[in-house]
C-alpha cells in the first residue's frame, strides 16, 4: 500500500521531541524521506535512535537524516533546505521549531532581550524556513508543495498568565503564513498553521508538578478534560502535508479538544489519551 506521503521530502525543524519526533515517525510510516533538525545535536542523535527503533529501514521506503540547525540563523535554515537538492528537492517543510522562555512575562515583566530572542526564533526561523521552502519549490519546478507553521492556540484567544512574547509571536506566524498562502497559492504551495493547545510534554508537566490547583486551572477548560498529546497534533501535520488537503490553505487548523470553542466544559473522567509514538 502506498503511503500518503510517498516520494516526498521533508524537513521537520524543532524534532528532537514532542511533535516533532512524533511528526518524523508518522511522515516514515507514510513513504516520505525526512531531514530531522533541531539545535541539538546530543537530542538529535537520541531522538533518530527512537526513529530507527519504531519505524525500522528495513519497514520503510524513505530515508531519515539529522542535521543541526539554529533557525535564527538563515544561513543554517538555507542550507537544510540545500540538503534537500540531492534528494530531488523540498516538498514540506513543518517550521515547528520555538521557544517559550520562562523569564517571558506582561507588559512589565517581559526583558527585552527575552522578546528578541523569542521573535528571532519564533518568527523569524518561520520566515527563513518559509523563504527558502519557496526558492526550493521553484529551483526543482515543483508543483505542490506544503509548508506548515506551528502557531498556537494562544494567538487566538487571551489568557490571565500571560507570556506576551510568546503569544505575540504567535500571532505573527498566523499572519504570515496566511499573506504566504494567498501570495504563492497560483503556484500550488499550500501554507497552514498548526495551532495546538497546551500539550502533555514533560516540559509542561514538569512545571505544574504537584501543584493541584495550577493543574486545574487549565485541565477545567478542556471539554475532554485531559490535556492534548504530540501525537495528536502529528496527525493534523500528516493531513496538512499530503495532497488530501489539496484544497486547504492558509487556515488556522486549531488542534485543541474543543478548548477554544468551550465556555462551561463537561464533568466527569478524562477521556483516554491515545499513546505517543516514542513513548
Amino acid at each position: 500500500m502506498v503511503g500518503r506521503l510517498e516520494g516526498k521530502n521533508a524537513i521537520i525543524t524543532g524534532a528532537a521531541g514532542g511533535i516533532g519526533l512524533e511528526t518524523t515517525i508518522l511522515m516514515l510510516h507514510e513513504g516520505a524521506s525526512v531531514l530531522m533538525t533541531d539545535i541539538s545535536d546530543a537530542g538529535l542523535n537520541k531522538a533518530l535512535s527512537k526513529v530507527n527503533s519504531v519505524v525500522p529501514a528495513s519497514t520503510r521506503t524513505g530515508k531519515v537524516e539529522i542535521k543541526v540547525v539554529d533557525v535564527s540563523n538563515e544561513s543554517q535554515i538555507e542550507a537544510a533546505v540545500a540538503h534537500l537538492d540531492a534528494w530531488g528537492g523540498l516538498d514540506i517543510i513543518f517550521n515547528n521549531a520555538g521557544i517559550m522562555h520562562p523569564k517571558d512575562g506582561d507588559s512589565e515583566e517581559c526583558p527585552e532581550d527575552i522578546w528578541d530572542r523569542t521573535m528571532n526564533i519564533n518568527v523569524k526561523g518561520v520566515w527563513y524556513g518559509s523563504k527558502h521552502a519557496v526558492r526550493a519549490f521553484r529551483r526543482h519546478g515543483k508543483k505542490r508543495a506544503s509548508v506548515i507553521n506551528t502557531a498556537s492556540m494562544v494567538a487566538l484567544v487571551g489568557a490571565a498568565t500571560p507570556q506576551l512574547a510568546y503569544t505575540a509571536s504567535k500571532g505573527a506566524v498566523l499572519a504570515m503564513t496566511r499573506e504566504l498562502a494567498i501570495v504563492h497559492a497560483r503556484e500550488g504551495f499550500r501554507f497552514n498553521s498548526l495551532c495546538p493547545a497546551p500539550l502533555n510534554t514533560p516540559l509542561l508537566q514538569d512545571w505544574l508538578g504537584d501543584d493541584k490547583e495550577k493543574r486545574f486551572r487549565r485541565e477545567v477548560h478542556f471539554p475532554t478534560g485531559r490535556f492534548g498529546e504530540p501525537v495528536e497534533q502529528a496527525h493534523a501535520v500528516i493531513f496538512l502535508a499530503s495532497d488530501e488537503s489539496s484544497f486547504v490553505n492558509a487556515t488556522d487548523f486549531v488542534v485543541d479538544g474543543g478548548l477554544t470553542k468551550a465556555y462551561v466544559t463537561p464533568e466527569g473522567p478524562a477521556t483516554e489519551a491515545p499513546r505517543n509514538l516514542a513513548a
